[in-house]
């Protein structure tokens, strides 16, 4: 790979204007293509230090060779340059964060002499409206059925089309009244052609006028006593009725609206797209796609680029709510303004009935992203790869099949606790996940990698005994006699029937979150015990590189492996499962006060002190006789928490800390009336 500073432009070539730059490899082939309000200030952030960028960043400067850049005038026409390369060179180095999925539509072919209604996938076609995507193409099977009794468009084949003509006799649909039959003549091609205008108004949202004529229509015919053309209107409004239903109602006005949500982690990011027309869900779609360093503003952009910006995208709504506002939010609403011919209102919702699809929308991400999640986990051939390729990447004799994960959370060395998480055969085994409590050194100072040796140390240890306890049932259970000594350096025999072992399976491989400094200190702690069978590493979360003991440069694992994700999954839990811990932790220590823990002191009666004091620092400063007034703190108690507060007025009297008692100066107890 290239050295960056082998390319890097000198600050004074590169100008202060709004413009579009270009990586190219050593080939000459475009590996990236971005956009900048300032181009000096943009392509200095890809010459600083390499270790500083994300991985896919340093990546992609180390694999070009030379960068080059275009001016423009403001910041819409970067963004419309911007997309028109990314389409020309299609870039390795920019992410897709759009659907490679087709969806189909309910389209009308409106430029043809007589249109036709069908399910079209694939790029939209010029005079062909389109209605949805829908997340099958037989809901558009069953919807078109239904309308069809009230608007007999066309939706047989050219072929079938003219096949009828030629021999005089319509299909099906024509003899069945679900089709007009414009193919034999029996209504004309501008009759047609209102039917299809009609469809599509209804389909667009104007449903209104259609119930109201037919409902109208029904009226007059059962006035007219002609109940077998009532019966079938009334057939007709209830088709349509429940072509209605299939459509959510969630905004109460004729809201034309796309609603974007998304749901990110570390390295993937799920979207949710709902499509509302006239106040009405008409469609929905969602997908996962990797993410970069990018911010959620910088996805949002490129999102919108690329869902509408291509030739197949959607239709731009007058409205586009997103979840944040991109940096160049107003640049963008002009793009988007432009692409539909009209004003485009881009915003966030901040309450009402749109705020509350949003967040609709938001947990259909969030839910998206988890499924994501589960289904490449769960799934048994992938578990084997990313173990497999876990082995080769660093030499073990045998798959992992224990991996142990350990963290260690504090907030400037406070309240320092670690976590352990263990998983089997790929999968998370809940029931041995275990917490630790660390202690430190004789000060109670630690930093995370003493706390990652004292909590190694204590489970490894641990883990011997607990091993030399096992193997001592097990002899027990095989008659050995009841004195069988004890193995790996086990203190005593425990009890048949006692609690089992927590820690007596040692792991395959061992996983601790952090870098050099965290590894060797974990391997330090196994060497300490005399553990020489299990293998260390950890996982550095800013470039995702693999450590190990005492090595100078790390194991590299390709971002789309199965085995860098199963680590990546194992840190993710552990640190969850440290961070929980320490929340509880640093909570109960925010709410504990010095009233906590004295004898005879319950809740009711912490209570009523603070009701009478205000406060334990004016507790702290009563005499046992004001303590004693309050109800249910009797003289004994009174002078029990004057004690442990270390009030130290001449009415407070000695306490014995361990009965309760008053005593005298003597020391002679005495029975205060307690």
């Amino acid at each position: 790979m290239a050295d960056p500073s082998t390319y890097r432009p000198r600050p004074g070539e590169v100008p202060t204007a709004p413009g579009v730059y270009r990586f190219r490899d050593r080939e000459g082939r475009v590996i990236y293509v971005g956009k900048a309000k300032n181009l000096r200030a943009r392509l200095s952030s890809y010459f600083q230090d390499v270790a500083a960028l994300h991985h896919r960043t340093a990546t992609m400067v180390r694999t070009g060779a030379s960068v080059e850049w275009t001016v423009v005038t403001t910041e819409v026409e970067a963004l419309q340059l911007e997309y028109a390369w990314i389409k020309e060179f299609d870039p390795r180095f920019n992410v897709r964060y759009r659907d490679d999925k087709s969806y189909p539509y309910l389209a009308v072919t409106l430029g043809e002499e007589f249109p036709r209604a069908q399910v079209m996938r694939g790029a939209k076609r010029k005079g062909t409206r389109y209605f949805g995507p829908y997340a099958h193409a037989w809901a558009i099977r069953e919807t078109l059925d239904l309308a069809l009794r009230v608007f007999p468009v066309r939706t047989c084949s050219a072929g079938v089309f003219t096949r009828a003509g030629q021999v005089g006799r319509p299909c099906l649909l024509g003899y069945i009244d679900k089709c007009s039959a414009p193919c034999v003549g029996r209504v004309d091609a501008q009759r047609h052609r209102e039917i299809a205008e009609d469809f599509c108004d209804f389909m667009a949202g104007e449903t209104g006028r259609f119930l109201t004529r037919l409902t109208g229509e029904m009226r007059e015919a059962a006035a007219e006593l002609d109940f077998e053309r009532a019966a079938r209107l009334r057939d007709d409004i209830g088709a349509l009725e429940r072509v209605l239903e299939k459509s959510a109602v969630v905004l109460p006005d004729a809201t034309d609206a796309d609603v974007f949500a998304l749901a990110e982690d570390e390295l993937e990011v799920a979207v949710q797209l709902f499509h509302v027309r006239g106040g009405r869900v008409r469609g929905q779609r969602g997908w996962v796609a990797e993410r970069d360093a990018e911010s959620t503003p910088e996805i949002v952009e490129h999102l919108l680029q690329q869902v509408y910006g291509s030739e197949e995208g959607e239709a731009v709504p007058r409205e586009v709510l997103v979840p944040v506002l991109p940096d160049d939010a107003e640049a963008l609403s002009e793009w988007l303004s432009r692409l539909r011919g009209s004003r485009v209102d881009l915003r966030v919702p901040r309450r009402g009935d749109k705020r509350s699809l949003m967040e609709t929308v938001a947990r259909n991400a969030s839910q998206s992203l988890a499924r994501h999640k589960v289904t490449r986990a769960g799934d048994l051939t992938t578990r084997s790869q990313a173990l497999q390729q876990i082995q080769e990447a660093l030499g073990l004799e045998e798959a992992p099949l224990r991996i142990e994960c350990f963290d260690i959370s504090h907030v400037m060395g406070t309240e320092v606790v670690g976590s352990m998480v263990v998983f089997e055969d790929g999968l998370p085994r809940k029931s041995e996940y275990r917490r630790f409590l660390v202690r430190g050194d004789e000060t109670g100072a630690t930093d995370d990698t003493a706390a990652m040796y004292e909590v190694l140390t204590r489970r490894f240890r641990r883990g011997r005994t607990e091993e030399g306890e096992e193997r001592q049932r097990d002899a027990v259970a095989a008659g050995a006699p009841d004195g069988f000594p004890a193995v790996n350096g086990a203190e005593g025999s425990p009890e048949m029937g006692s609690r089992p072992a927590r820690f007596a399976y040692r792991p395959n491989l061992v996983v601790v979150d952090g870098g050099l400094p965290q590894v060797n200190a974990a391997a330090r702690a196994l060497l300490d015990i005399g553990v020489v069978d299990v293998t260390v590493v950890g996982l550095a979360k800013r470039l995702e590189e693999v450590w190990l003991p005492g090595e100078e440069f790390p194991v590299v694992l390709p971002r789309t492996s199965e085995g860098l994700y199963l680590l990546q999954r194992l840190r993710d839990e552990a640190h969850r499962f440290a961070v929980t811990f320490h929340r509880q932790r640093r909570s109960k220590a925010m709410t504990s006060s010095r009233l906590d823990g004295i004898p005879g002191l319950g809740e009711k009666r912490r209570k009523a002190l603070l009701k009478r004091f205000g406060s334990v620092k004016r507790i702290t400063g009563a005499s046992v006789d004001e303590l004693a007034e309050v109800p249910g703190i009797g003289p004994a108690l009174a002078a029990v928490v004057a004690a442990q507060l270390g009030n130290t007025g001449d009415t407070t009297p000695a306490v014995n800390l361990a009965t309760g008692e008053v005593v005298d100066d003597e020391g002679a107890g005495r029975d205060d009336g307690a």
